[in-house]
């Protein structure tokens, strides 16, 4: 008669679709509701900030909650966390579709940053427990394929669903879709936990993550609207003339460091804590988090700017500008497919320099290429190859990270790569971001000059196209008097299009530079059990 484990070991396969499904949902809301938002503007009355908190108080909050998670999910049991997380996240996606005021939407999306940040961390930890050697590696490369192909999906279906119903079903669809994955962790996935789980009492510690991680996170977000060290106009929070950004950032280093310090006091002290500082004394792991916050830096970014270029300057609907992303997904979902057979011949991290080399090139095409007319096979085929690079880079570097990471620790390990990535990809949408607008604004300028010295007025609607991030081109187009300064915008849009994607290669170039610790640290591991051999003959 088989045991319960014998049969959660036969259906792992069904528990990895279960559980890149959770965080398809999680990766898909970040992007989906971008293409939904002018139709949430003009039936919620938003103002210019909510429509800001609309998108960015999601990912403030989930990631100033990912190590919380993850240290919780090894004492409360990984499975149960992360299907408290999808109740969560489920639910504050049905008051999303119900809100009546722009107040509302924020709050519920607040609640949502809390479910994912709960489910991102116990995916990873579920499947460290669960698969082991070259099962683990294909894995982690679903999963990773999972988050770059669904980061492409994301605007695709977020467009067909507003097109053709209404922007309340950007929400609605993760009602059935979170209840298929809570009833398929329950068949087919086995609940794991720290074996010897005390009580958890670092709520010190807990309290200095979330600040920190707040702080940090809010200061790259909010940087390009406060001011990144003198106080724009409109910032509602100053002090004197300095924004409170670079305070921020201040209070996120000494907080972060106090964290460190308190940890360690903690570990020497025997107690239970939020982080344990010891597995930075694993080279995989501290090198490996290094190098996921300079590839998320670099990752992230080209999904900001493109769908605005595909909807400004090339004048597509929300659906079609959804479906010219689609080959990056293609190519991502590609490279998790052939991951088993390529790694037969290729080292984990080998198919992570592989994955940042496509990155590196498609990205470097793209920057190259990209014209104001260009056709879907100028964006298409660097995305494609783009989105291979993703396919083989995200999920192999998850596994160099946790390789060497004690199954006990994996949900605190996994939470910590993740608010690695977190912070990254936050750092990434505000650097690129900064490129790109102040390319646009900067661009349409110098491209006006002799317009805006003789008419001051024009300069005045530059900055409307930039503090829209474009969204005044098909405006100012439609009208004639002002058909060439929308002309001037689209080529100053594609300019920072292609900024943004030149500031993207570098970061993935100091991202390639990175794995280098980690390939001599894989090759010494490789040669210690052969010299052992030899010894013992």
């Amino acid at each position: 008669m088989n045991t319960l484990s014998d049969r959660y070991h036969r259906l792992r396969w069904w528990g990895l679709a279960a559980i890149s499904l959770g965080v398809a949902l999680i990766i898909m809301d970040s992007t989906i509701v971008s293409v939904a938002i002018p139709s949430i503007i003009e039936d919620l009355s938003l103002t210019t900030t909510q429509v800001q908190w609309v998108q960015e108080v999601y990912t403030l909050v989930f990631a100033a909650l990912l190590m919380v998670w993850g240290v919780t999910s090894d004492r409360l049991g990984r499975r149960r966390l992360l299907i408290i997380g999808l109740i969560l996240f489920v639910g504050s996606s049905v008051l999303c579709a119900f809100a009546p005021t722009g107040g509302w939407l924020i709050a519920a999306r607040a609640l949502q940053g809390v479910g994912g940040s709960m489910i991102l961390p116990t995916t990873l930890a579920l499947l460290n427990a669960t698969f082991r050697g070259p099962e683990r590696a294909i894995a982690f490369a679903v999963w990773g394929s999972t988050i770059g192909g669904m980061a492409a999906v994301g605007p695709v279906l977020g467009g067909w669903l507003t097109s053709s119903f209404s922007w309340e079903w950007a929400f609605w669809i993760n009602l059935p879709f979170g209840l298929l994955v809570i009833a398929a962790l329950l068949f087919a996935v086995q609940e794991s936990r720290q074996a010897d789980a005390r009580r958890f009492t670092d709520w010190v510690g807990a309290l200095l993550s979330v600040l920190g991680f707040g702080s940090l996170v809010f200061g790259l977000i909010e940087g390009r609207a406060y001011g990144w060290w003198t106080a724009t106009d409109d910032a509602p929070v100053t002090f004197g003339s300095i924004s409170i950004i670079p305070v921020l950032f201040v209070a996120a280093a000494v907080l972060l460091t106090l964290l460190v310090v308190w940890e360690n006091r903690r570990v020497k002290a025997g107690k239970t804590v939020l982080l344990d500082v010891t597995l930075f004394r694993i080279k995989s792991f501290a090198n490996g988090n290094v190098t996921a916050l300079t590839v998320s830096l670099g990752e992230f970014g080209i999904i900001l700017s493109l769908p605005l270029w595909f909807q400004y300057v090339r004048d597509m609907d929300a659906l079609h500008a959804g479906l010219s992303l689609l080959p990056l997904a293609i190519g991502s979902f590609l490279a998790s497919g052939s991951v088993h057979s390529m790694s037969k011949h290729l080292s984990p991290i080998q198919m992570v320099r592989l994955g940042l080399t496509m990155e590196i090139l498609g990205l470097m095409a793209l920057a190259v290429l990209i014209r104001p007319e260009s056709s879907g096979w100028i964006t298409g085929i660097p995305l494609f190859v783009y989105g291979m690079g993703v396919g083989f880079a995200t999920a192999q570097l998850t596994q160099v990270i946790l390789s060497d990471v004690p199954v006990e620790e994996s949900g605190q390990a996994s939470s910590t790569q993740s608010t690695s990535r977190q912070v990254g990809s936050a750092l990434g949408i505000a650097i690129l971001g900064t490129a790109l607008f102040t390319t646009l604004r900067a661009g349409t300028e110098s491209r006006l000059s002799e317009e805006i010295a003789a008419n001051p007025q024009v300069g005045e609607l530059v900055k409307g196209v930039s503090d829209s991030a474009g969204a005044l081109i098909a405006e100012l187009s439609a009208n004639p008097a002002t058909a060439a300064i929308a002309q001037a915008a689209r080529e100053g849009l594609t300019q920072g299009v292609s900024v943004a994607a030149f500031v993207g290669v570098s970061v993935l170039v100091v991202g390639f530079l990175t794995t280098i610790p980690l390939a001599r640290q894989q090759k010494a591991a490789a040669a210690e059990p052969a010299a052992n051999a030899e010894t013992t003959e």
